[in-house]
């Protein structure tokens, strides 16, 4: 019994014909004489009935959820009283004459037309075979293959050419650790799977490669969390000669609103909004701000100076700021909410949380501290009206603090629209700190500073920008980019910034320093994270939704059980020993 058709394809202009179709059984309401069978492929879901009076479908009978079967029948109208408008096959069936029951299956541990909520994750992804087969989980995997499918459509048509590069690589610091795996070849060395293509994309200009683009695999051994896998996909390209960052900006926003159309068909605006990471930082207490909503950071420092109220007097003594946001619409606030709001800013470095009620009157603990007319100009600094709850901190870098509110009284109060709001955000600080107090790069050491900062690059690298530009969606970062270092000389400078001795360069780096001085044309791109950009698209709030099979946020994978332990004679091949057994001896 070869299949003719899939299930959902079938429609009334089919009545009459006969056709085999083939699939799972998805509920079976046997009703003694008759079987009503929904069955289930692919494509959707059709009725198949089994009539009673046929011995050789006895079977029909018997069959279970998830069992999978052949049916041929005729095509046939259901009664006027019976069409169910829920599905797409719902004015027809199949009346079977042959059944062919192909095997059998056990209960499956979670109902497959069931939104997943009725288990744990745990659960969906041991038996993710069985998850993969849910409604959701099918539209978010096409959805994934019609985004990697266009996007390879748009950079053909705009002359780029794909290029794998290497897995196995040498490990390079890229922001993360990396996960190492030991050569048996060269006992006691090690291959480290990529970050990112990063060298190997620069390489590529080097040699002549104009435009080149990857759907790459990508690799990072950090903590995880639900926008975050240790394997992930990004689409990384880069381009020679480019005419500044806005032919890359540029080429990005036309990539994302063919894909967007194509897939969802939605419209994108022309050129994205964009801002400096310290407008960013200034306005919305974050570098990758959500523009679904406002709630925008205001200096009051100005309005409260000389007041002798002592946490704005310290706070302004030191070259801090006062800062607020306006909660539109929260004045109702309870203590106990302003309580809880209170202790995720102390949580994140705040001093205190304090607070102006607007309603009929004003009121707010300030009112002992500043008069009436001065609470009345920073309510109209911040645009209040009746029902608006205005949130104030004091003290140096704050402003991330208010960030942190200002998400969260979203999210609670439900500010958040469903559209699409994309951000640039450009121009970041070349170097940052670790916790550790070590210096970094804030992209990576590959980034080009802008060019009016590499003059004084050693002496005034703290406040050197770089040539970069990060892409956010909704206040979630897709993806980064820059122009590029094309000089060996500059690429040294930031090394030693950066702490590289001459050998450790050479011995880390000497591969690429070396290709650098071979005629390196001026080059840049960028890498988007894929996993959280169909993430977005499917309104999922986890990439392990639109991943066939990721990983848990511990690393784990409990369909296989990795990672898992390693016989004695495989350690043995690569000259390897267990910690403990080295203990011992």
């Amino acid at each position: 019994m070869q299949r003719t058709d899939y299930c959902a394809q079938i429609t009334k202009q089919d009545i009459g014909r006969k056709a085999t179709v083939t699939g799972w059984i998805q509920r079976n309401r046997d009703l003694g004489g008759l079987a009503f069978v929904n069955l289930r492929d692919s494509s959707g879901i059709m009725q198949v009935v089994f009539p009673g009076d046929d011995s050789s479908l006895a079977a029909a009978h018997t069959l279970g959820r998830e069992d999978v079967v052949a049916v041929t029948g005729t095509i046939t109208a259901r009664d006027t009283v019976n069409i169910n408008p829920d599905m797409t096959t719902g004015e027809i069936e199949l009346r079977a004459e042959k059944l062919e029951i192909l095997n059998r299956a056990r209960t499956p541990p979670f109902l497959i037309e069931g939104s997943g909520e009725d288990t744990t994750e745990e659960t969906r992804l041991r038996f993710r075979y069985v998850d993969i087969r849910r409604e959701r989980m099918q539209s978010n995997l096409l959805l994934r293959h019609q985004v990697f499918k266009k996007i390879r459509d748009f950079f053909d048509e705009q002359g780029f050419i794909e290029i794998e590069t290497p897995i196995l690589t040498k490990s390079t610091p890229e922001g993360a650790r990396d996960f190492l795996v030991p050569s048996r070849i060269e006992p006691g060395k090690f291959y480290a799977l990529p970050q990112s293509p990063q060298l190997f994309k620069q390489l590529l200009m080097i040699g002549g490669i104009d435009r080149y683009f990857q759907l790459a695999k990508c690799f990072r051994d950090e903590d995880l969390r639900a926008d975050r896998q240790p394997e992930f996909t990004q689409l990384d390209f880069e381009i020679a000669f480019p005419r500044g960052k806005e032919e890359i900006i540029s080429l990005l926003e036309k990539m994302l609103d063919q894909l967007f159309r194509n897939t969802l068909n939605v419209h994108l605006p022309q050129r994205f909004p964009c801002l400096s990471y310290h407008e960013a930082i200034a306005r919305y207490g974050s570098d990758k701000p959500d523009l679904r909503f406002g709630m925008e950071i205001e200096d009051i420092s100005h309005l409260v100076k000389g007041c002798e109220y002592r946490i704005f007097t310290d706070a302004l003594a030191v070259g801090g700021k006062v800062l607020g946001i306006n909660a539109c619409g929260c004045a109702g606030y309870s203590r106990s909410q302003i309580d809880r709001l209170q202790k995720l800013a102390v949580a994140d470095g705040a001093g205190g949380l304090l607070w102006i009620k607007v309603g009929e009157e004003i009121s707010s603990p300030l009112a002992k501290f500043i008069t009436e007319e001065r609470l009345q100009e920073i309510v109209a600094l911040f645009g209040a009206t009746s029902g608006d709850l205005i949130l104030i901190v004091a003290g140096e870098g704050m402003e991330p603090v208010l960030g942190s509110l200002r998400v969260t009284i979203a999210h609670q109060e439900k500010m958040e629209d469903d559209d699409w709001h994309f951000l640039w955000v450009t121009d970041f600080p070349l170097f940052e700190h670790t916790e550790e107090g070590e210096l970094t790069s804030s992209h990576h050491p590959f980034t080009s500073p802008r060019q009016q900062d590499i003059a004084a690059l050693e002496s005034r690298f703290a406040t050197a920008l770089a040539d970069s530009y990060d892409l956010v969606l909704n206040g979630v970062e897709l993806g980064s980019g820059s122009i590029r270092i094309h000089s060996r000389a500059l690429q040294e400078r930031i090394f030693t910034v950066l702490g590289f001795d001459k050998e450790e360069m050479e011995e880390r780096f000497g591969f690429f320093l070396h290709a650098l001085e071979y005629g390196t044309p001026p080059h840049g791109g960028f890498a988007l994270g894929l996993d959280r950009c169909i993430m977005m698209m499917a309104r999922e709030s986890s990439i392990r939704d639109v991943i066939a099979f990721p990983k848990t946020t511990t690393g784990l994978c409990p369909l296989t059980n990795a990672p898992m332990s390693v016989t004695r004679e495989q350690l043995n091949e690569l000259k390897l020993q267990k910690q403990d057994e080295t203990r011992k001896e």
